[in-house]
């Protein structure tokens, strides 16, 4: 056997050899941060819808209520059912409760209490989301008709 085909034996046997040895091997990426400069997933954060706040006007209806005139009250509606009622009649201030009466029924019942013993219940019905109507009655007799929203 001549050099060159020693060699070329050699050769062959060390391809073969080396290819053998590669078929197992697989190539697998490092991570590297330089490389993965995506920034980390953020958690979601869903803020709770905020209160809203409705203005009613309670017209007089009957002569109890005439010397008041138009009174304006407010509902801070806190979409969960609830809300809170306050308004001003002869120098009381009136605070208390709006309460929806089951659930997703539109209709509902106010009740405010006075810095001076006094109290006001209001019987309403929303009409829409934002819109309704009532009536109020005074602890002294004075009834009004209550229109809520704009």
């Amino acid at each position: 056997m001549t050099k060159s085909a020693v060699v070329r034996g050699v050769g062959c046997a060390v391809l073969l050899g080396l290819s053998v040895a590669l078929t197992g091997c697989y190539v697998v990426p490092v991570h590297d941060q330089n490389h993965y400069n995506a920034p980390p997933p953020q958690p979601v954060v869903i803020a709770p819808p905020a209160p809203i706040t409705f203005t009613a006007r309670l017209y007089p209806a009957n002569e109890g209520a005439a010397r008041y005139g138009m009174v304006l009250a407010s509902v801070t509606n806190e979409l969960d059912g609830r809300g809170v009622f306050t308004t001003q009649i002869g120098g009381e201030t009136y605070t208390g409760e709006a309460t929806r009466s089951n659930g997703g029924n539109r209709e509902g019942v106010a009740n405010g209490a006075g810095v001076k013993g006094g109290w006001i219940v209001c019987n309403y019905r929303m009409n829409t989301a934002t819109q309704g109507t009532g009536t109020c009655k005074l602890h002294n007799g004075a009834q009004f008709s209550m229109h809520v929203g704009g």
